[in-house]
């Protein structure tokens, strides 16, 4: 150290560090100042990573700081560790904490649950503080192949932030940043559960959804990429392709439609291959647009008698899932889909909602998402479609995917106390039970400590992850999504709504008085045995 740094009455300090001569011994120093930062007694070391993000977002600060090259790979470091750090050193054991930092994440206001709180906050910040550092170096090109290993690449996706930390774009923004760059776009490409984590983002309520899609959009623009991704990417976009605008996009379905169709056009010149499937999916949604225009040019009498013909196959699909043909009534949905003019949104919102029910009854959980995803982007306000959030909500549940599932359910708690719809609104303003029995356990899967609970043995099994969260844990009470539908809530979905020829298949909205008056225990168990040969029947 210099002569400055021995003046300094904090030892260890981050500037002092910063200040060291010897390329090497700085080098140590920054190490060990990173692996001591959650236990060092100065408030001020907390903020260094952020402090360092600050300079690094300038031009002309930041090749100063990208002269110390080991700050890219330690910050590469703490965000790969910064959680775990936090919960094995403070969160983890209660009566180990000291006193002193207990103060600082309180202001001795608070207790243990202040504290654990307070400290998942932090090491929210932490984590998303030494992302943006990142974020920052990836915009230099020399940068990214240090970044773009793939035991790193592969955890953004989960690094969130959590709903602590929900202004941060995390580890989409830098994912976003990295793929917007042509040598970022090979390495993300050829990671398939990054691709797969792009897709559920897209297609989820997360605010960042926009990144997801540019993500997945420039890697379908690359042809050094898009036969990697397009088998992936086009059916999350295809679900996606009538977005009018969301956020700063404006007509983002028209972008989505034009780079699927030059995927179309490159593979009949050889640069792209993808499957058969995806290639009739992409045709499909060109089909629709082209009739589209078509239908702008029909007289409005024809489109009325489309439009009503569509309304008659669908109260046959509504009679077939009341009487409890599940598989018949969503082959109706598809025909009504089939025969109700593009332009009328409204409907089609409807129609896709109603299938997507079928599809969660029938196990099938992709259909239901794509189907959901489709209504949802339909629906105006945008991603504001209550029942077929929670729709969504619960084929995310069946696929494992706690986070997409938490956020469709907080958006769905949300829509139901705005909402008009006396089968839709909260009643005393009191959440659902069946919403927030939802809810606990996605936070309990979403936990932000819940890897690091895992790994020091905090968390050894499902039902013990609402112990260690603070939450009693009630998993026991938790049936799939589809039997909890057919076996107890679900006998609502057999009810129609009528509302201006809109009526839905409603699942899960009625009081447990309402739902007893209209059916039977003979005809729940007649319909449980009929949905399981129906999903052997329509298994792909």
């Amino acid at each position: 150290m210099d002569k400055a740094s021995s003046d300094c009455p904090y030892p260890g300090c981050f500037f002092c560090v910063m200040k060291e001569g010897n390329p090497s011994k700085r080098r140590a120093s920054i190490l060990k100042f990173f692996g001591d930062l959650p236990t060092q007694d100065d408030d001020g070391q907390r903020v260094a990573v952020r402090a360092l993000g600050h300079l690094a977002t300038y031009a002309s600060t930041f090749p100063a700081v990208a002269s110390h090259g080991e700050i890219l790979e330690l910050s590469i470091q703490l965000g790969l560790s910064s959680l775990e750090i936090v919960y094995s050193h403070f969160y983890q054991y209660v009566d180990r904490r000291l006193s002193y930092h207990c103060d600082l994440l309180t202001r001795g206001m608070g207790g243990v649950e202040m504290e654990s709180r307070k400290a998942e906050e932090w090491a929210s910040q932490l984590q998303c503080w030494s992302l943006q550092l990142i974020n920052c170096f990836a915009f230099q090109p020399e940068f990214l192949p240090t970044i773009c290993k793939s035991e790193f690449l592969t955890k953004l996706p989960g690094m969130w932030g959590g709903l602590v930390n929900e202004n941060s774009p995390a580890g989409i923004g830098l994912l976003r940043t990295i793929c917007h760059q042509k040598l970022g776009r090979g390495p993300v490409a050829s990671c398939p559960g990054i691709i797969e984590a792009l897709c559920n983002i897209a297609r989820s309520s997360d605010d960042w959804q926009h990144m997801a899609i540019d993500c997945l959009l420039w890697l379908l623009q690359d042809p050094s990429t898009c036969h990697n991704v397009i088998d992936k990417a086009a059916p999350a976009l295809v679900d996606l392709a009538e977005i009018t605008t969301l956020g700063d996009h404006k007509k983002l379905g028209d972008s989505i439609v034009d780079v699927l169709q030059e995927c179309i056009q490159s593979q009949g010149t050889g640069r792209n291959s993808f499957s058969n499937r995806t290639k009739e999916m992409i045709e499909e949604l060109l089909n629709s647009r082209k009739r589209l225009k078509w239908e702008k040019n029909m007289p409005k009498e024809d489109l009325h008698i489309k439009q009503a013909a569509a309304l008659v196959v669908k109260l046959e699909g509504n009679s077939l899932f009341s009487s409890g043909n599940i598989s018949g009534a969503a082959s109706k949905y598809s025909e009504a889909l089939a025969l109700c003019p593009i332009r009328s949104r409204k409907e089609r919102v409807v129609l896709y909602s109603n299938r997507a029910q079928c599809y969660l009854l029938l196990q099938q959980p992709l259909a239901a998402i794509s189907d959901a995803t489709r209504a949802l982007c339909l629906h105006n306000p945008l991603n504001r479609h209550a029942k077929s959030l929670w729709r969504r909500a619960q084929a995310y549940d069946m696929l494992g995917f706690a986070k997409e599932s938490l956020l469709d359910a907080i958006l769905f708690i949300n829509e139901c106390s705005q909402s008009n719809d006396p089968d839709l609104s909260l009643r005393q303003n009191k959440v659902p039970d069946y919403a927030e029995r939802l809810v606990k356990k996605q936070m309990r899967a979403a936990w932000l400590f819940r890897g690091a609970a895992i790994k020091h043995g905090g968390v050894h099994c499902e039902g013990d992850a609402g112990d260690i969260y603070g939450q009693e844990s009630d998993d026991s009470e938790w049936e799939t999504a589809s039997e909890s539908d057919i076996g107890n809530d679900g006998r609502d979905a057999m009810e129609n709504d009528d509302d201006d020829n809109e009526e839905e298949v409603d699942s899960e909205w009625k009081n447990e008085g309402d739902r007893k008056d209209k059916y039977d225990k003979s005809s729940v168990k007649d319909l449980k045995n009929e949905c399981n040969v129906q999903l052997v029947e329509d298994e792909p």
